[in-house]
C-alpha cells in the first residue's frame, strides 16, 4: 500500500514526475527495499517548490481534503516524497483506494 494509517492520519508515499505533459496519476511502482509508491504526473517544474505546491492541489482536489491537510514530511527536494494527510475523515481509505486502482487517470 502506498498510504498508512498514524495517529496524526494518513502518511501518503508518493513519487512525482514534474514537468510532464498531462496531470494525473500514473500507477503505483515498488522501489528497491520494496515500498510501494503512487506515481503523480506533474506540469509544474521541480524548482523553488513549484511541484510541491501543485502536488498538493492535486491531492487536495482529488481526496476533497483542505490543502492545509496535506504537509511533506520527507522528499521535500526528492522525487520520491512522504506527505501527512491530517484527517479524521472516515471514508478517506476508501479515496486512498481508488487513487491506487486509478490506471493513468489525469485532472487539470
Amino acid at each position: 500500500m502506498f498510504y498508512d494509517k498514524v495517529p496524526q492520519g494518513w502518511i501518503l508515499k508518493i513519487r512525482v514526475m514534474p514537468n510532464s505533459s498531462k496531470c494525473g496519476i500514473a500507477g503505483l511502482i515498488v522501489n528497491s527495499t520494496g515500498e510501494e509508491y503512487l506515481k503523480i504526473s506533474l506540469h509544474a517544474l521541480p524548482e523553488k517548490g513549484k511541484a510541491n505546491k501543485e502536488l498538493i492541489a492535486y491531492l487536495s482536489k482529488t481526496l476533497k481534503q483542505c490543502k492545509s491537510s496535506f504537509s511533506v514530511i520527507s522528499g521535500e527536494t526528492d522525487r520520491n516524497k512522504k506527505i501527512l494527510l491530517s484527517t479524521e475523515q472516515s471514508d478517506i481509505e476508501e479515496k486512498l483506494k481508488s487513487m491506487g486502482n486509478a490506471d493513468d487517470r489525469t485532472n487539470h
